[in-house]
């Protein structure tokens, strides 16, 4: 049930958006999609997933300057 989860994996975050991981690796590069890290584990906030997506509507988000941040 990952609608409880507070936080994902990149893997997780990748299925329950359906954007593809090598895509959120790419914003999370380009300083737009906030994360935490755990040693090497990336873990991305739920609520800053749908926040994300919701700033984004119509964006390609492949185009880094179409793409606007998450702020907290």
């Amino acid at each position: 049930m990952m609608e409880s989860k507070f936080s994902m994996s990149i893997e997780e975050a990748s299925e329950y958006t359906g954007i593809g991981r090598n895509t959120i690796r790419k914003l999370i590069e380009w300083k737009k999609l906030p994360v935490l890290r755990i040693g090497r584990k990336i873990v991305i906030r739920r609520d800053a997933l749908e926040k994300f997506i919701s700033i984004n509507e119509g964006s390609n988000l492949r185009i880094r300057d179409e793409t606007k941040a998450v702020t907290n």
